[in-house]
């Protein structure tokens, strides 16, 4: 019969757990697939952001043997911001184990194993489904917390750039002008191109979050409906099922599902969330390391995981998931919003 002495085994020291997490299977969201944020490992809880401009300007004719026009270097303006914590735990009792016994060639100790890591993997979706929230939040340049009200930074305040204003695509206009939707498109693009400065490269293209009502306008207009449709029809005969995403206007538009709520992790079922996809310097993720024993000033990881075994009386092991990331735009000004109408 398994005990509790199952859990002083090295397989759960703090080093051991959070390898063995970090294997544990879990299902990125779209965000996450997407790939957008480049890694920050850090060393302490602050960090800072150049905010840089960036703009190319023109060199004046001068005369021969007159002094060439001396470079301005852009002013670095530093911008303060911390890392958050994110934690969430469960707790394993004695009683729980106690019917556990060895059969066929699983041990004991594989099975206590196997359960303690099949609670500890629904904690990682649960971390998972907020680092995508998280995402989302940086994608729109306000970060919120698990509530959706508390702000942890609005971005574009705290890099002093103004919101850019909504752009209406006029879905449900009865009698569009031809092309209204490619001009919209070209409009949103264009915008995006003039704020990023340098960022933008050969390789970038802009990506769009879209909520359920704008994508049914859009897939619906009579302009869009048979690219769509064709569209859908190619995705079917390669067995792929990816058809809520597809490219019109040289946007990719994703139809984004979000929680099954469609409130706690969602896009606003009218509007559209327009932002870059393989741009320099934009989306950025800090990790720091967490706060215990053996990962003081080294440089963080996406999650640690950590075993607290009731040494007194045996009666239970709490394992425990941290994570200490910030999810940040560090270029809010090309960010766009759409809406239906």
């Amino acid at each position: 019969m398994a005990s509790m002495d199952i859990f002083n085994n090295s397989a759960f020291s703090m080093t051991s757990l959070t390898g063995a997490v970090s294997k544990v299977g879990y299902k990125p969201q779209l965000l996450g697939s997407l790939g957008i944020f480049e890694p920050m490992p850090v060393r302490t809880r602050s960090i800072f952001v150049d905010r840089r401009e960036n703009k190319l300007v023109l060199i004046p004719a001068s005369a021969i043997g007159a002094p060439p026009k001396e470079l301005e270097v852009d002013p670095r303006n530093a911008v303060p911001l911390k890392t958050v914590r994110l934690a969430k735990g469960f707790t394993l009792y004695a009683e729980e184990i106690q019917g556990i016994r060895a059969f066929g060639s699983e041990t004991e100790f594989a099975q206590v194993q196997a359960e303690y890591l099949r609670r500890m993997a629904m904690i990682r979706d649960d971390m998972e489904l907020t680092h995508e929230f998280h995402r989302l939040g940086a994608l729109q340049g306000l970060l919120l917390d698990a509530d959706g009200t508390t702000v942890i930074y609005n971005y574009f305040t705290e890099f002093g750039v103004a919101e850019p204003a909504a752009i209406n695509f006029d879905l449900d206009n009865a009698a569009p002008a031809p092309g209204a939707v490619r001009l919209k498109c070209a409009e949103v693009i264009r915008s995006m191109q003039r704020s990023a400065g340098g960022a933008f490269t050969p390789a970038t293209t802009v990506h769009a979050l879209v909520g359920d009502a704008f994508f049914d306008a859009l897939i619906t207009h009579p302009e869009v409906e048979k690219t769509y449709i064709n569209w859908q029809a190619a995705a079917d005969l390669r067995q792929d099922r990816s058809f809520q995403s597809f490219v019109y206007g040289s946007i990719t538009w994703h139809n984004y599902r979000g929680t099954d709520d469609n409130s706690t992790v969602a896009i606003d079922t009218d509007e559209a969330k327009f932002f870059p996809v393989g741009a320099r310097d934009v989306f950025k993720v800090a990790y720091a390391p967490a706060e215990f024993g053996p990962y003081i000033n080294t440089l963080g990881q996406q999650t640690y995981a950590i075993n607290i075994p009731d040494r007194d009386r045996q009666a239970w092991t709490r394992g425990e998931l941290y994570s200490y990331p910030l999810y940040f735009v560090q270029r809010p000004d090309v960010l766009r919003k759409g809406v239906r109408t």
